[in-house]
């Protein structure tokens, strides 16, 4: 590939872009398994209970605390990563569950990890993107009376 080439690959897919792919592909991925612990809005499922009690064995939580916890970091940070609000939190929120799975739960299966570990910590070094809520905010101009206070 020459340099122009890259060149137009660069404008075709600006990092906000790639971040807002990261964001979904993410969010997506954890929004999928807290749906699947969850019957209509938000009854969590007496077999997400005995999962965590009997299959994930969580050390330091009771086992329906853990499944509370699982099941409301499934549904919120996803949410706030579409959005892309607050998302190096919520990245790094996921990031931290992403290795409880990876130690507690699921050693053998850190390919998927790793992946998932990538598109997170990618969201916790650049942020959002231009695309983002977190962005938006940062670039709204601040109220009038805000801005008398501040002289």
């Amino acid at each position: 590939m020459n340099a122009i080439s890259m060149q137009r690959a660069a404008r075709l897919l600006p990092p906000s872009v790639l971040l807002l792919l990261a964001r979904t592909a993410a969010a997506t991925t954890f929004w999928r398994a807290g749906r699947a612990k969850v019957d209509g809005l938000f009854t969590i499922k007496d077999a997400t209970y005995q999962l965590f009690e009997y299959e994930y064995q969580l050390p330091l939580l009771p086992p329906e605390t853990a499944a509370q916890l699982a099941t409301v970091s499934e549904h919120l940070f996803p949410l706030l990563l579409l959005l892309g609000l607050s998302t190096r939190l919520s990245a790094l929120a996921l990031l931290g569950m992403t290795a409880v799975i990876q130690v507690f739960v699921y050693p053998a299966a850190w390919p998927t990890h790793l992946g998932w570990a990538a598109l997170l910590l990618a969201l916790v070094a650049r942020g959002g993107g231009a695309i983002s809520l977190d962005h938006a905010f940062a670039r709204a101009p601040a109220p009038a009376n805000e801005r008398r206070s501040a002289r």
